[in-house]
């Protein structure tokens, strides 16, 4: 069963993240991305893009669950260069508007997804959580680089010690969103300004949008790749077991005993 619902219309290319309860990532739904992507690159009736997700929650990040399962074999390193490190970089280059309708809860490999696109929408009820710290890890999927590049270092790094959510109104004055909405116009808004810019001069913007990769983001690559490299070094932490732990066992991880 699919996991991202796609529908082209009037220049307009939907794609919506569907995997209950939680939308959480998991292999296959990152491919499903990557492949509606390279789609979207191909196709020239899309014009924009809308990325959203079904109920409260636009994304809760990895599928912890997957990532156990696959036990101490599976390399972190590894995963993130066959699925979150390419996704970021379709979403950058591709020379298409990318909008985040950001639905509700937006946390972790979710928030980089995000962050990646080129507008963020979110509804009043959007929350944008860090995430990765509470399970011991750094964070990746381009949030090391673009959490900082949007809000700013030190309140970059606050919101990845405390793991405390960004409210969508703060995340307004900040600059991490474009714009905010109630819940029920959300959808809508994101479908008007998107059918806006399909009249557009996108030519132009693709130009830009590689003038703005080259101008703000020149190390983009690079970041990705280093982000894996201390991942990898954080999933063979004692903290990251005991992250994990705490996750899947709900209760609070206790990462220092005085």
């Amino acid at each position: 069963m699919p996991h991202l619902h796609t529908e082209l219309h009037q220049g307009v290319l939907r794609l919506t993240i569907d995997r209950p309860k939680a939308n959480a990532f998991n292999l296959a739904l990152i491919l499903e991305l990557q492949t509606a992507f390279r789609q979207a690159l191909r196709d020239s009736q899309t014009r924009v893009v809308i990325l959203t997700g079904t109920g409260k929650v636009f994304g809760a990040g990895q599928d912890i669950e997957e990532m156990r399962g696959g036990g101490e074999s599976m390399s972190y390193r590894q995963h993130l260069l066959e699925t979150y490190n390419p996704l970021i970089l379709q979403i950058r280059q591709l020379e298409k508007p990318v909008i985040a309708a950001v639905n509700g809860v937006c946390a972790g490999a979710s928030l980089g997804i995000a962050l990646a696109c080129d507008l963020r929408l979110a509804s009043e009820d959007a929350r944008f959580v860090v995430g990765f710290n509470g399970i011991g890890l750094i964070p990746d999927s381009g949030v090391g680089l673009l959490l900082p590049a949007l809000i700013g270092l030190g309140r970059a790094s606050e919101f990845t010690l405390s793991n405390a959510p960004i409210p969508a109104e703060q995340a307004l004055a900040w600059g991490l969103v474009n714009h905010v909405y109630p819940a029920e116009t959300l959808q809508s808004a994101a479908t008007l300004l998107a059918e806006r810019f399909t009249g557009s001069a996108l030519g132009a913007f693709g130009l830009s949008k590689r003038l703005f990769n080259k101008t703000m983001l020149p190390n983009l690559a690079e970041a990705l790749e280093y982000e894996s490299q201390l991942q990898e070094a954080a999933s063979h932490l004692p903290e990251h077991k005991e992250g994990v732990s705490a996750f899947l066992e709900k209760r609070p991880p206790v990462f220092f005993q005085a």
